[in-house]
């Protein structure tokens, strides 16, 4: 892997301007400022040039023992692909440049992960072929319901590692924007979802929900089967939710559901307010929260 992935600048005078107060679900203001908050926000490191930090010999080894690898560079792989696919269709000039950034920083993360693992020695699992999408707006909606999961736990898990010293600084430092670009992606996601849903015809918004619904049952299916056979090796696809016992830290879910929720509403909240956040997992979470207690540490 190289860092040759570059995104060319991108002038932000088009479309209608957004302007100070409420702006109205679905309008051209609210396509305008979700577009733009995405492309604004772009940062332009390259892989190739991150100085990865050398490790001690117990957090090299930490860090090469998590059973992630294999199936985040695959994961990313895969998401790359369905959103530049579904770029491809957009004919809205914003819109499409918005979504092509989406596409190209999945692709990045990528680049960023191969590099990564080349620089501690991390042995991968040969690479799948990536098949484009049949129906690109279906798999653009997977991966972005998906990402709205995944990024809410992780969020939490990113930070549970770096108070508990897994991760050392410099390595925290590293992978930070990483981790600003998947609250960027997922605040984009279902910003669109709200735009796309108010400017379809009337009579496409049942087949739509029926669509959003069929995602989530998909996607609750596909953490079901936790263990999956990615390249011939077990694979958890449940690590951002059940990955605390990889990183040895000691604490309780609903300590990690605290976490969780506290870096979520902290990530998200450095945006402008107007625009929708993630909802459906904050919300299940802290319904769950509600009837589980902290549990009493001893002192130490």
């Amino acid at each position: 892997m190289n860092g040759t992935l570059t995104f060319p600048e991108l002038p932000l005078d088009a479309g209608v301007p957004v302007t100070p107060g409420p702006i109205r679900l679905g309008s051209e203001q609210h396509k305008n400022l979700f577009c733009r908050t995405l492309l604004s926000t772009f940062d332009p490191y390259k892989p190739a040039v991150i100085d990865w930090p050398a490790l001690a010999p117990d957090a090299q080894e930490r860090l090469t023992g998590l059973p992630i690898w294999d199936i985040a560079v695959q994961t990313e792989g895969r998401a790359g692909l369905h959103v530049a696919t579904y770029a491809e269709r957009i004919a809205d000039p914003l819109l499409k440049r918005a979504i092509e950034l989406n596409g190209f920083e999945e692709r990045r993360h990528k680049h960023v992960l191969h590099n990564m693992v080349e620089a501690y020695g991390i042995k991968l699992a040969p690479e799948p072929q990536y098949i484009v999408p049949k129906d690109p707006e279906w798999s653009f909606m997977v991966t972005g319901y998906s990402e709205c999961i995944d990024s809410f736990f992780a969020f939490g898990l990113f930070e549970t590692a770096k108070r508990s010293g897994f991760f050392p600084p410099e390595l925290v430092d590293t992978f930070e924007p990483v981790m600003r670009e998947e609250g960027r992606h997922i605040l984009f996601f279902v910003n669109w979802v709200a735009w796309h849903r108010r400017n379809m015809p009337l009579w496409r918004r049942p087949w739509f929900a029926i669509k959003v619904a069929a995602v989530w049952a998909f996607l609750v299916w596909e953490r079901i089967g936790i263990a999956r056979d990615v390249g011939g090796a077990p694979q958890d696809n449940n690590f951002t939710v059940t990955g605390t016992k990889d990183l040895g830290v000691d604490i309780s879910v609903p300590e990690l559901m605290d976490i969780c929720l506290a870096e979520n509403d902290r990530r998200l909240g450095i945006y402008d307010a107007r625009l929708l956040r993630p909802r459906f997992v904050p919300r299940m979470v802290r319904l769950a929260r509600r009837f589980m207690r902290t549990p009493k540490r001893a002192p130490a």
